[in-house]
């Protein structure tokens, strides 16, 4: 096993204190090893085009009627303090505090009747498109993982799934991804917070040193190979190499250096604030960037956690702060990707895990509401300029075409390229699971 110590003292967010550290050849700590990556990554090679996904989770549940789904003729105690703006689709309203959205809703696709959420705080329905409840052996795994496991690696130097903020404290708010049933070797590969890049750098070993190790390794391995009679260990240099790769490769640390993007573009996205907001994301709108960086480079999924939206009180003074950040993050994204023609093979989607009641409580915040919310879609070669689905004159119903998360993820398997009908993975049990409960891609979309 082949350890190589960062610069970086920080730990992750899981509660186990650890020093910061790559491990190639081994699991370690219950995390995961770049060579368990690259081994899940290697069972299938991708296509000819390179389709990606990158998902914005907004952790507590973001308020659809003070986004996306505003109700300016409702009683105040329902519409809030906040007004709606036009877009540049005629008929369409969001909300005045994202004006740089208003002015490109036609690159994009607002689902207002979102109607099978989970009641409680959880990034899982937003990962799998499935609920949390009765999981098979091992558990639903997440998009990424899925694809991880189907399509590979576009790259030996890069990650297939990219998660770009760690599970925070003891809340499950604010997760990239979960394996399931598909096992730690399709987990996201998790870079810390901040730059991303401290736990890339060698730390000062050259890479002549490296290579002593390398043989080293490569000794022990052949001796462990000689003595296993099962030939489970038949191939270990093939992905004890692709880790090297990723290791020793500047692709991935390039990607995650944002001092290698034109400083005018950075200054389109901004940056927030490096700052969990009660277990929820931080506010950077530089992940946004990353993000985009991350898939030109190879990344399949890259999954995001911005901010925290669970506003059971002052709901329109956090949003004030928050809502111009993801304005300013989201439109410089689709933006760039627009701009650099990777608009028709990378897919956009921006939801939380539930909506907010119509009734604003006496401490002026909005709580828990499964029964309907809101999403975005952009970009990803979709039908965009429109609004599906409707809700009641409180936005506290759909009355119109509900949504399940299933036909979301459905719709984005499909822009990558996998058919929902066919594809199948055993989970644990060894019994064949379809990626999807039966739901198929959403004709509106494609």
């Amino acid at each position: 096993m082949l350890s190589i110590y960062s610069k970086s003292s920080g730990g992750f967010c899981d509660g186990v204190s650890r020093r910061n550290f790559l491990k190639v050849g081994g699991l370690a700590m219950g995390g995961i090893s770049l060579n368990d990556v690259l081994r899940a990554e290697a069972a299938q090679k991708s296509g000819k085009s390179h389709k990606a996904v990158i998902m914005v989770f907004l952790p507590g549940g973001p308020s659809h009627q003070d986004m996306f789904d505003m109700k300016p003729d409702a009683p105040s105690e329902i519409r809030g303090e906040f007004k709606p703006i036009p877009t540049n689709v005629a008929g369409i309203q969001i909300c005045e505090h994202l004006p740089r959205l208003a002015k490109m809703m036609d690159k994009c696709t607002l689902i207002r009747s979102l109607a099978d959420c989970d009641s409680g705080h959880d990034a899982f329905q937003c990962l799998t498109g499935r609920s949390a409840k009765r999981q098979p052996p091992g558990g639903w795994p997440s998009m990424g993982s899925i694809v991880s496991k189907l399509q590979g690696s576009v790259s030996p130097a890069m990650p297939a799934f990219v998660g770009l903020a760690p599970k925070m404290g003891h809340m499950p708010w604010a997760r990239t991804g979960e394996p399931g049933y598909l096992g730690v070797a399709h987990a996201p590969f998790q870079p810390n917070r901040g730059s991303g890049t401290g736990d890339m750098e060698l730390n000062g070993i050259t890479l002549d040193r490296l290579g002593d190790r390398k043989t080293l390794l490569a000794s022990f391995d052949g001796l462990r190979r000689d003595l296993d009679a099962t030939g489970l260990m038949g191939g270990i240099d093939v992905f004890n190499q692709q880790a090297l790769n990723v290791l020793t490769s500047p692709k991935l640390l390039h990607a995650l250096d944002l001092s290698r993007e034109d400083a005018r573009n950075v200054e389109r996205y901004g940056h927030g604030e490096n700052r969990n907001r009660d277990d929820g994301g931080p506010r950077l709108t530089s992940h946004f960037l990353m993000a985009r960086r991350l898939v030109e480079a190879g990344a399949r999924v890259v999954t995001l956690a911005f901010s925290r939206w669970d506003y059971h009180s002052d709901n329109f003074g956090q949003l004030r702060e928050d809502l111009p950040l993801l304005d300013a993050g989201l439109t410089a994204l689709i933006t760039d990707l627009h701009e650099r023609g990777l608009d028709q093979d990378v897919s956009v989607v921006v939801w939380g895990e539930f909506g907010r009641t119509p009734l604003i409580n006496p401490k002026g915040g909005r709580d828990h509401w499964p029964r309907v919310a809101s999403a975005l879609l952009a970009c990803g070669g979709m039908r965009h300029g429109q609004v599906i689905g409707a809700t009641d004159k409180h936005a506290g119903e759909p009355t119109d075409r509900p949504v399940a998360f299933g036909e979301v993820f459905a719709t984005l398997y499909r822009q990558m390229g996998i058919d929902v009908t066919k594809a199948v993975l055993n989970d644990l049990s060894g019994r064949p699971q379809y990626l999807v409960d039966g739901y198929l891609p959403m004709p509106e979309l494609v």
